[in-house]
């Protein structure tokens, strides 16, 4: 169950107060400067999935510190990921200042003096969890603190979407699913920071995982690409077309069955809408990838037990069946055709 603390139902002179009990009841002990006369109301929405804590964070202008005092009283190790969603936020630790925009995320380490300033209202995904957990040296990790990576290209565009999409799913996941893709989260990130300190080693046991959600991605965004092949996907991330193999034999398939189901998938979906011009079987095959009809439809008609073509006929016909309010049983998934 999410767990909300909230300002909003009290008067501008309590604000103050109670909301540096909440920022610091939620992560670690922080001094909170509101830069408000009349504060705005604050708003922290937590979940947690394992040791990883993700908090929506919605506040007014405010300036926060990790003093010594602090990391002297409390004397543990957490890191935070923060991803900015509105606002911008001056960050200041390891001697390094960066400005985070919107879209962009950086970490915070709570064992070391850090400083974080935000002149606006703001809107931020933060992620919280043990130091141990993120399987990365000290050194690479302090190298990168108060660093600005953005969201929107490179390895910390798969960081950051990952992450993005964990924090909207994470009330609806369940324990041991949570405790997994939590994971999946660290992995990528320490990932991340090997690539960025120069000590990427893909084969590594830690970084497989990462490695194949990264590996994934790329298959689905050039699926297009009928020159898709084993070789040119590991030449992408740095791996042998051997290592790429063993990743997808972890799931019980190769990267070629994996790559032939995602394309029937979208096929399968393309042709269950009205055809339009330019949208008869062989187009939509070869919108994802199929470059011979022949192998197309055997294809198809080996994971679906139906050719393309009566595929599309009988989810049309169910489709306007359905509209017209009779009682048809509609292609929901691979099934054989009688």
């Amino acid at each position: 169950m999410p767990v909300v603390l909230s300002t909003a139902s009290l008067s501008a002179a309590e604000r103050g107060e109670r909301w540096h009990h909440a920022v610091s009841r939620t992560f670690i002990p922080l001094d909170v400067r509101l830069l408000e006369d009349d504060p705005s109301p604050g708003r922290i929405v937590s979940n947690r999935l394992g040791s990883l804590q993700v908090s929506q964070v919605e506040a007014g202008p405010q300036v926060v510190t990790r003093n010594r005092k602090l990391i002297a009283r409390d004397g543990k190790e957490f890191l935070i990921l923060t991803l900015q969603r509105r606002g911008s936020a001056l960050k200041e630790q390891d001697g390094r200042e960066a400005r985070i925009g919107p879209g962009d995320f950086s970490l915070s380490d709570s064992s070391r003096l850090f400083r974080k300033k935000v002149e606006d209202g703001f809107w931020f995904t933060s992620f919280h969890f043990p130091r141990q957990d993120l399987r990365v040296r000290d050194a690479d990790l302090r190298a990168l603190t108060a660093t600005a990576f953005s969201g929107r290209e490179g390895s910390a565009a798969l960081v950051a979407t990952y992450f993005a999409r964990l924090a909207r799913e994470a009330a609806h996941l369940d324990a041991v699913a949570g405790r997994q893709y939590a994971a999946t989260a660290l992995d990528l990130l320490a990932l991340l920071i090997d690539e960025r300190s120069g000590r990427f080693a893909p084969q590594a046991p830690e970084t497989a995982a990462a490695t194949l959600v990264r590996v994934k991605d790329h298959i689905l965004r050039h699926l297009a690409d009928p020159g898709l092949a084993p070789p040119a996907i590991a030449a992408a991330h740095f791996v042998s077309v051997r290592y790429l193999h063993k990743l997808f034999q972890s799931e019980g398939v190769t990267v070629g069955e994996w790559i032939r189901t995602q394309r029937l998938e979208r096929c399968r979906r393309d042709l269950l809408r009205s055809p339009g011009p330019g949208d008869g079987i062989a187009a939509v095959a070869r919108r994802w990838g199929f470059t011979s009809p022949s192998h197309f439809s055997r294809a198809f008609r080996t994971a679906y037990g139906m050719t393309p073509r009566a595929w599309r006929i009988h989810g049309l016909a169910a489709a306007g069946a359905s509209t017209d309010g009779a009682e048809r049983e509609h292609p929901g998934g691979p099934a054989r055709c009688p």
